[in-house]
């Protein structure tokens, strides 16, 4: 499992989780670079198995390599603050397809990741985008936005499909794993929708801010915030199904899950869960034993800085150049009979 995490230092973090090859379940984060990568504190960062990609209020978005620890471009065709980064990688690759960023001025852009090139820029919201969400069709993604509205964007023909007010401004939008639901909090409130026709399902009212969301299998919800607590949502009864207490000394800012499914069927590893706060420490927790109250971390680590984001992913293996190619065609070929 590798995790990266932004700071307000302007710095970039990456760390490898390795487990101990004891028969006890010991667990360390080594660290796998530290890069004084942006001019201005980061806002985001998004990971995909090896490659991750960060960005900044300097206006730009710096790609990593994760197998090799190393940075290995920058795009610079934004215009505002990056706010938000998603990838896009099809089931039967182990590379992203495409990376979508959005803006404070209310754009997002689209690339292609192979290479990193600029597909499209199109201008969604009125305000600043807060968060970004792709469908793990890659087919569409949402944005929520300082204008107070839900923006749905068609990412094949590369245009703003849907635009609609909402009650309140939303700072987070999500997809479930299966794309059949849609998450957004407004402060401490989260409504589930589905993602047919946008009904609301449910809603839950956390007890502080929520700012950060990551959605789990069977349904469940993760949330952190200023409550500084880890709490997993049952989004089927809108029911606290688990929670961390007291995870961190400060507001959660990011949470990753890794779920069964990452690993492979094969896998004994807990199920973990990694979370990182305004601390400066990153945390990796077994959330099974949660149910039996207050778990001791896993692994952790202090960066000794102010971090603002974090994402994760299981480091697969890569695939050749031409088995990229051959999926990449048989996708298109598919979206073409669609």
């Amino acid at each position: 499992m590798s995790l990266i995490a932004g700071s307000y230092e302007r710095f970039v973090w990456g760390f490898k989780l390795k487990p101990s090859k004891s028969e006890v379940e010991i667990f360390t984060l080594s660290q796998l670079f530290s890069y004084p990568a942006h001019l201005s504190p980061v806002k985001s960062v998004a990971v995909s198995n090896s490659v991750a990609a960060s960005s900044s209020a300097d206006d730009s978005v710096k790609i990593y390599d994760l197998s090799s620890a190393t940075e290995i471009g920058s795009l610079i065709d934004h215009s505002a603050t990056v706010t938000a980064l998603s990838f896009y990688t099809p089931a039967n690759l182990s590379f992203p397809r495409n990376l979508i960023s959005a803006a404070a001025d209310g754009s997002i852009c689209i690339y292609d990741s192979d290479p990193f090139v600029l597909l499209q820029t199109l201008t969604v919201h009125k305000g600043g985008i807060n968060d970004l969400a792709v469908h793990p069709s890659g087919r569409l993604g949402l944005t929520v936005g300082r204008d107070s509205c839900l923006g749905m964007v068609n990412l094949i023909r590369g245009r703003r499909s849907f635009y609609c007010k909402l009650a309140k401004e939303a700072s987070l939008v999500k997809f479930g794993l299966f794309g059949d639901r849609f998450y957004m909090a407004m402060e401490e409130k989260l409504s589930v929708h589905a993602a047919e026709d946008a009904k609301i399902v449910c809603e839950v009212e956390n007890r502080k801010r929520v700012l950060c969301a990551t959605p789990g299998q069977n349904g469940l919800l993760f949330t952190g915030g200023e409550d500084k607590s880890i709490t997993a949502w049952d989004t089927n009864t809108g029911k606290v199904a688990y929670s961390i207490e007291d995870a961190h000394s400060t507001r959660v800012k990011g949470i990753v899950v890794m779920s069964p499914s990452d690993r492979g069927e094969k896998s004994e590893d807990p199920f973990l869960i990694a979370s990182a706060s305004s601390d400066g420490v990153i945390r990796v927790w077994d959330i099974r034993s949660s149910v039996n109250g207050k778990p001791d971390p896993l692994a952790e680590v202090n960066t000794r800085s102010r971090l603002t984001c974090l994402a994760g992913s299981s480091l697969k293996s890569k695939v050749s150049k031409k088995r990229k190619i051959e999926s990449r065609k048989e996708n298109e070929d598919q979206e073409e009979q669609d």
